[in-house]
């Protein structure tokens, strides 16, 4: 059943390298998504090359996701809590992240060793319209590490924040507001999820529907290089995602969020060794212990 499915990914895949044009988002120079022209042979040749080379793409990411995944299983604790520690602070003392009036932002799972963002998130809680006197106290209990995070981060702009329900095993995934940690479930794999409703049983706000923008994603993954590639774990969630809103922003007229993925050290590969298509979505930047990527012009210009 397994290869079935992979199967099928494997002809979607192929088919959309044969009908589409690349990613319209930042695109760096050495990541040029993989085009396909029906030659003499006519269209079947061309499905035939586009199958074989996806078939060579994925099992490139899975070799990636194998050796990533290695490298953040034997990565000290020590090392990962200084480098969440270090992480998180130049995020909360950013001007970029200051500025923000709307973010999505994900919720680190320790299980899946994610850059922690449970004080970054605690933090646009406390800035958010509603009062969060709780808020820090009950998101300290549920993530106990990176205690050393600075409380004093400067002023700070009232955000409006959204964070991620998967919904189905299809790459279908909302962002949903919360105001509160107590918003938060814990989903059949327990990672914390925005409940579909509120306690007064009212839908929450889908950031789709929203009739503000978001200026700031906050995105997980398992690979980045400096160039902007991001290797995800194989769902697809964030690239429909990321893709969905990029064309909403584009209908209303909306300036395009700055995508910022955070990264451990052992998480950042040579630019070579990420594989894409036009289905992955770059980011704009990236955000490590030793600093900030600016990689975009986007994130040139506003990083």
């Amino acid at each position: 059943m397994r290869a079935d499915r992979g199967g099928v990914l494997l002809k979607k895949v192929a088919s959309f390298l044969t009908t589409h044009h690349p990613h319209p988002a930042f695109l760096p120079s050495s990541a040029v998504p993989l085009r396909f022209v029906a030659g003499p042979s006519g269209p079947p040749a061309a499905v035939a090359m586009a199958e074989a080379e996806a078939a060579a793409v994925l099992q490139k990411k899975r070799t990636l996701r194998s050796q990533t995944r290695r490298a953040l299983k034997i990565f000290s604790p020590a090392q990962r809590e200084q480098e969440d520690v270090a992480i998180q602070n130049l995020v909360l003392n950013s001007p970029w992240f200051k500025s923000s009036k709307g973010l999505c932002a994900y919720i680190s799972c320790e299980a899946l060793r994610e850059v922690d963002t449970s004080k970054i998130v605690a933090e646009v809680l406390k800035n958010s319209d509603a009062g969060m006197a709780t808020t820090y106290k009950s998101y300290a209990l549920m993530f106990t590490r990176s205690t050393m995070i600075h409380q004093e981060h400067g002023m700070q702009v009232k955000k409006t924040l959204y964070v991620p329900r998967v919904e189905d095993k299809n790459s279908h995934m909302r962002m949903l507001r919360i105001s509160n940690i107590e918003d938060l479930v814990a989903n059949s794999m327990d990672i914390l999820e925005p409940s579909p409703v509120d306690a007064d049983q009212n839908e929450r706000e889908d950031v789709m529907l929203a009739t503000q923008p978001v200026d700031l994603f906050l995105l997980p993954g398992l690979a980045f290089d400096r160039h902007g590639r991001r290797l995800g774990r194989g769902g697809g969630y964030y690239d429909v995602f990321l893709q969905k809103y990029e064309e909403l922003a584009n209908q209303q007229k909306w300036k395009q969020p700055l995508r910022v993925a955070l990264a451990y050290s052992v998480q950042i590969v040579d630019d070579d060794l990420i594989p894409t298509t036009v289905t992955d979505v770059p980011v704009d930047a990236v955000v490590s212990a030793d600093g900030v990527i600016p990689i975009s012009p986007a994130a040139l210009e506003r990083m």
